[in-house]
């Protein structure tokens, strides 16, 4: 039966849907509104890129143990209300004439830690929603979403920092949270009750977790793919819009729609992963995609501002389609062999070394771009995401064509 007569992943879907989309306008026009209205150097995008994701560094494995030990909707909810509470703060700022860098930053790092919790809470609650049998569909459609948002939330968010300025983008993304929030609520799927019997403490559990993910040579190969590309693309997002802004002279709204590029590879690759996995089975498509689209980055700096715009957009589309098809993959893969009483462990350290890769990549950006230029460090930021791919290339994943699914709750000393 497909997943779209399940009430309640629509409801999950939907939820998830306007959240991407606002999610995805504010990483637009947050850098938009550092850029143009506080002058930012290259030095504080950076800052502010590691600013959204270092809270996977200071509290990503924490946090696995915290949601297995507790329901996992709830921790949803709560993350979106912090999120939305956070980012309407901005807008308000920005009226009052107090906004700072400084607030920025500080949003940015606690919104992120919301997104930290929400996101492995979510993760390990689609396999009770949909079961694990249908993981592949519940991530392809969750993914389409997202990338729906992509292709029309930088456009979006372009358009309206032109016409009404980006902390009208900020407000929409705040008030995407509550909408989230909202359709959390209607859920009647009633979770497992997480175990509340043999606990060991926060160490002992946090390694249990990092055992089962770094003990996989599977899981470690995609560990290192992930967290290398994630490494290389926080250096590109240091300064991607201010080689688009700066090196290409582009408008606002001109950046909006050039980074929607990505988001239209990546709905290609959500609306053909159904033929990936029928025609190569759920393993190949996460070293394949990898292999054929990741070094397709490297159009990106060569772009300027003629005839050649066409190779950044070339670059984004495929870069797009490729992370699309290889996280649905991997993350289904992940999904699918992990026991029930591991699954936030194992998302929040897996989250734990990818996610955490990116605020590392943001400073080293911020700083290659004060000292090579933007366009170098560009060049550096998209042939480290070329490289990643060998990580699952040259991995286990290459002989396997069927992954084992753990049905029951299992337990491992």
């Amino acid at each position: 039966m497909s997943l779209r007569s399940h009430r309640d992943f629509r409801l999950l879907w939907v939820g998830d849907t306007v959240s991407q989309f606002g999610a995805t306008i504010g990483r637009t026009v947050l850098p938009l509104l550092a850029v143009g209205a506080l002058a930012a150097t290259p030095f504080e995008m950076g800052v502010l890129s590691a600013a959204g994701s270092a809270a996977f560094l200071l509290i990503g494995l924490p946090a696995g143990v915290w949601v297995d030990r507790m329901s996992r909707r709830p921790v949803m909810l709560v993350a979106d209300l912090v999120r939305a509470l956070l980012l309407l703060s901005v807008p308000v700022a920005w009226w009052l004439g107090a906004l700072t860098l400084a607030h920025l930053v500080v949003v940015a790092l606690l919104a992120g830690a919301a997104t930290v919790m929400f996101d492995v809470a979510y993760q390990s609650y689609l396999p009770a929603l949909v079961g694990r049998e249908q993981l592949v569909e519940g991530n392809s459609k969750l993914e389409s979403s997202r990338a729906v948002a992509q292709v029309s939330g930088p456009a979006l968010a372009g358009g309206l920092a032109q016409a009404l300025g980006a902390a009208v983008g900020v407000l929409a993304t705040g008030v995407g949270h509550l909408v989230s929030a909202l359709f959390l609520l209607r859920i009647r799927t009633v979770e497992p009750v997480p175990e509340r019997t043999g606990r060991t403490g926060l160490r002992h559990e946090v390694a249990e977790g990092l055992r089962f993910v770094f003990g996989h040579p599977s899981l470690r190969a995609i560990v290192a793919c992930t967290g290398t590309s994630n490494f290389f693309g926080g250096i590109g997002a240091a300064v991607t819009v201010l080689f688009l802004v700066r090196e290409l002279g582009l408008s606002e709204g001109a950046v909006g729609l050039l980074l929607s590029a990505a988001g239209a590879g990546a709905v290609l690759g959500a609306v053909t992963m159904g033929r990936w996995h029928a025609r190569f089975g759920p393993i190949t498509p996460i070293w394949l995609s990898a292999l054929v689209t990741f070094p397709l980055g490297l159009l990106v700096p060569l772009g300027a501002p003629d005839w050649r715009l066409a190779l950044v957009v070339l670059g984004e589309v495929g870069i797009g389609y490729g992370v699309i098809v290889y996280n649905v993959a991997q993350l289904s893969y992940r999904q699918s062999i992990c026991p029930d009483h591991l699954l936030g462990r194992m998302n929040a350290s897996i989250r734990f070394v990818v996610w955490g890769a990116l605020p590392l990549g943001g400073l080293a950006g911020g700083v290659l771009g004060e000292g090579i230029g933007i366009t170098p460090t560009l060049w550096v930021a998209m042939a480290g995401q070329a490289l990643s791919a060998l990580w699952v290339v040259l991995s286990p994943l290459r002989a396997m064509r069927d992954a084992p699914v753990i049905t029951t709750v299992e337990r491992h000393g």
